[in-house]
């Protein structure tokens, strides 16, 4: 995607001493870029949001193992390395995913040419991810494009959370259908939650004004108001982490837009790259580790002020107890369905789109 003209990835290496990333934690209200230069700078940009988005995770976990390789190529660092990204960020399958299969290769590769191979790998899974969320996005835009054929005006889309380019490589995931769908023509106007407490529809926000489409940002519970009033044609967000059986997790809030969908007669997607697929799990609400965050995410918020300086706001006092889940479950009798790079396909049928990834599990 561009920025004001140039062409960004999410994150590139740095030759191979270290890797950029883009500070998502300064977006909206700036644009920097920052460098990884070691192992635990990407476990810390990982905690710290400064990266953030299940395949970003996933390819940042890729390149912290390569860093880490740089740094000590014996088997106790790969271990130890392995475990503290592993950690970072513990809902997101992604990043379990990609972590294990940098530790299959690096295990069988000597250690004199481990760093190399890790630079190579990572390097490869971040060109999948790319490729990944163009098919997912291409077969998204279809679907958008069907609604459109079919209703005659432009297409309202509800989005939660941010699913864009900056939550990938490139492209994105729920957001690559709209990028693609704009592209080809298809009238869309996107709904963008806030996403409280960390705001990442701003992200979303900034995402589309940048690549020219039409969009509202509104409040976290405004969703259930529009579907009633029938502004709302589908519900498409990201995820996290699927099941098998088509359960998503999703950033927090995102249950509640399934059920006022389904009140509403609103179809609900979840667009997925495969890697965020868990095949292993059988209970979504018993296996699925749920993050729970820092209290102060909800105690204070962030803006900027009419001078256009950054600056954080308290809305509750330190004393005040929080709870701050940052995830929940979607279970799959609310899913209309799941676009993937294979096609899209009923929760229950997901299975059928990747015989041989579910078989390998």
């Amino acid at each position: 995607m561009k920025v004001e003209g140039i062409h960004y990835r999410s994150i590139w290496p740095i030759g191979t001493r270290a890797v950029g990333i883009i500070d998502q934690t300064r977006l909206p209200y700036a644009f920097a870029t920052l460098e990884l230069a070691s192992c635990a700078a990407v476990v810390d940009a990982i905690r710290a949001m400064k990266l953030r988005g299940a395949p970003l995770i996933g390819v940042a976990g890729a390149y912290g193992m390569a860093l880490a390789m740089n740094e000590d190529p014996g088997d106790a660092n790969l271990a130890r390395a392995q475990a503290a990204l592993a950690a970072a960020r513990p809902t997101a399958v992604n990043l379990r995913w990609a972590l294990d299969r940098m530790q299959v290769l690096l295990a069988r590769t000597p250690r004199n040419e481990r760093a190399r191979a890790a630079w190579r790998e990572a390097a490869c899974i971040a060109d999948e991810d790319v490729e990944i969320n163009r098919a997912l996005g291409a077969h998204g835009a279809k679907l958008l494009a069907g609604v459109h054929a079919r209703t005659g005006r432009t297409v309202e889309v509800l989005t939660h959370c941010n699913a864009g380019w900056m939550a990938t490589v490139d492209y994105g995931t729920a957001l690559s259908a709209i990028y693609q769908a704009h592209d080809a023509g298809v009238p869309l106007h996107v709904w963008v939650d806030e996403t409280r407490p960390r705001n990442q529809g701003l992200l979303t926000a900034w995402e589309l004004a940048a690549h020219g489409v039409p969009y509202t940002l509104v409040a976290d519970n405004a969703g259930g108001h529009l579907m009633q009033r029938g502004r709302v044609d589908l519900v498409l967000v990201g995820a996290d982490r699927v099941t098998a059986a088509g359960d998503v997790c999703n950033k927090i809030g995102t249950y509640l837009k399934a059920l006022a969908a389904r009140d509403n007669g609103v179809a609900f997607y979840a667009a997925v790259p495969s890697p965020t697929i868990d095949w292993t799990v059988r209970d979504a609400f018993a296996e699925i580790p749920i993050e729970e965050r820092d209290g102060d995410e909800l105690r204070f918020v962030a803006g900027r002020t009419d001078a256009g300086e950054g600056t954080r706001v308290r809305i509750a006092d330190a004393a005040v107890p929080v709870a701050n889940p940052a995830f929940d479950v979607t279970p799959a009798q609310l899913v209309t369905g799941i676009i993937t790079e294979r096609g899209i396909a009923a929760p229950r049928e997901l299975a059928a789109l990747f015989p041989d990834l579910r078989a390998a599990a």
